[in-house]
């Protein structure tokens, strides 16, 4: 089995830089800069909480990826949300989402990335979220569906942080999630600004957009936008046919320098998935540093992989981080390393359903 502490370790400087680099680049916002303060005393905390876990034998990952449903209001070019086979099954209501959020937060789990889908076509997760102020989440969005109320949500809730998703400029935006969308986003970004809420961008990396989004003229134009993160997520190839969008490994590797470079001289947060994961030994699914909770309460290792053994319908959390799949896939890792992009459980689909058996 894995020695987790140095890698835990690593994982929580990780978390610390982040939080760091939220709050310097909200010193000018008193209410956002005591927000992040506390926010960080709270990752603290939770990284505690993790640590007693791990010293009674049980892993927990910083970080829930929680699909709040599967619905979307668009139709993007390559979604993996629509290509990803999954069971048509019934979603989680308020009371399941809070239920294994709260599980999560008593386990040390502090970071929940609302995805989908589009999270904002269920409004009601701001019932769920307000329930844990010191948990920090963000919240995917295509932005077709932030109106004033959804706004008022954002203000009032500091910790539930929006993150527009893009490719890049008007041209590449619209072509893969519909016209007039990145006008949209641009709107989007001035209410939010207006409106002092911290918030983010998450741009798609293709071997097409690369020069473009990871390029100094687009990372400045965002932040003159009040964007204040920056999350890279390599293109996954769900589709066939698409295997020429992923970057490639020079691309891959320049990323990493990019965004070293760009803390300091366009102070921001700025995060690479799965780039980053190359100082941690490899994939860091399946609970090694974060799991998924689909829509209808299934866990899994990862968004891009639909495979699971147990249900947060069915057991505690607490056993199905430590089912059969994640414990024989955190201990088969190296077979997890990826050069030339994707995601490893997704092309090794007959492997990890053996491990299922």
């Amino acid at each position: 089995m894995e020695d987790n502490s140095q890698m835990n370790e690593m994982v929580n400087r990780m978390i610390r830089g982040i939080f760091s680099d939220a709050l310097g680049v909200s010193m000018r916002d008193p209410a956002m800069a005591t927000f992040f303060v506390k926010a960080t005393l709270a990752q603290k905390k939770a990284a505690s909480v993790r640590q007693k876990n791990e010293e009674q034998g049980l892993h927990v990952p910083p970080v829930m990826i929680l699909s709040v449903t599967n619905k979307c209001n668009l139709h993007c070019a390559g979604c993996y949300s629509r290509l990803v086979p999954r069971a048509i099954k019934p979603e989680l209501d308020e009371a399941g989402m809070r239920n294994v959020l709260k599980q999560a937060s008593e386990l040390g789990t502090s970071i929940v990335l609302l995805v989908g889908g589009e999270p904002l076509t269920k409004p009601e997760i701001f019932n769920v979220t307000k329930d844990f102020p010191d948990m920090i989440f963000t919240l995917f969005t295509n932005g077709t569906l932030i109106d004033e109320a959804v706004l008022q949500k954002f203000k009032e809730q500091k910790h539930v942080i929006p993150i527009l998703s893009m490719e890049g400029h008007e041209n590449i935006t619209d072509l893969r999630r519909g016209s007039g969308i990145y006008d949209r986003l641009m709107r989007d970004m001035a209410k939010l600004c207006e409106r002092g809420i911290f918030f983010g961008t998450s741009l798609t990396v293709t071997r097409m957009n690369y020069d473009e989004v990871t390029g100094e003229p687009f990372v400045r134009r965002m932040r003159e936008h009040g964007c204040k993160a920056f999350i890279y997520v390599e293109y996954n190839p769900v589709k066939k046919g698409t295997e020429d969008w992923v970057v490639t490994d020079a691309q891959r590797d320049e990323i990493l320098a990019k965004m070293a470079a760009y803390r300091k001289s366009q102070p921001g947060v700025y995060i690479g998935f799965p780039g980053d994961e190359k100082a941690f030994g490899g994939c860091l699914s399946s609970g090694r540093g974060f799991i998924h909770v689909s829509a209808s309460g299934d866990i899994e290792p990862c968004p891009f992989a639909p495979f699971s053994d147990s249900s947060v319908l069915d057991m505690p959390l607490k056993d199905a981080l430590n089912s059969k799949l994640f414990r024989t896939l955190r201990a088969n890792r190296d077979r997890l390393m990826e050069s030339n992009g994707g995601c490893a459980l997704w092309k090794n689909p007959e492997w990890v359903k053996s491990l299922m058996s």
